[in-house]
């Protein structure tokens, strides 16, 4: 048992001394910039983003109500 532990010490030192302090840094680092929320060019681009969805919507739904029309049976498969 004590062989176990003294093979895992290593790994594990560089672990805790290497990966932790590095990990902990990036995770607050992106949640400080989380917190801070969208800029005004991140937030304009997301309103284009909803209003282009919106308008592609309409678009399906537009042609849904045609292809109903003309070709009644082609949502079978």
């Amino acid at each position: 048992m004590s062989e176990l532990i003294y093979a895992l010490s290593g790994p594990l030192k560089i672990f805790l001394l290497l990966v932790v302090p590095i990990w902990l840094v990036l995770h607050y680092r992106a949640k400080r910039y989380l917190d801070q929320g969208l800029d005004e060019q991140a937030r304009q681009r997301l309103e284009q983003a909803l209003v282009q969805a919106e308008q592609l919507t309409e678009r399906v739904a537009t042609l849904e109500r045609l292809l109903d029309q003309e070709v009644p049976k082609w949502r079978q498969p």
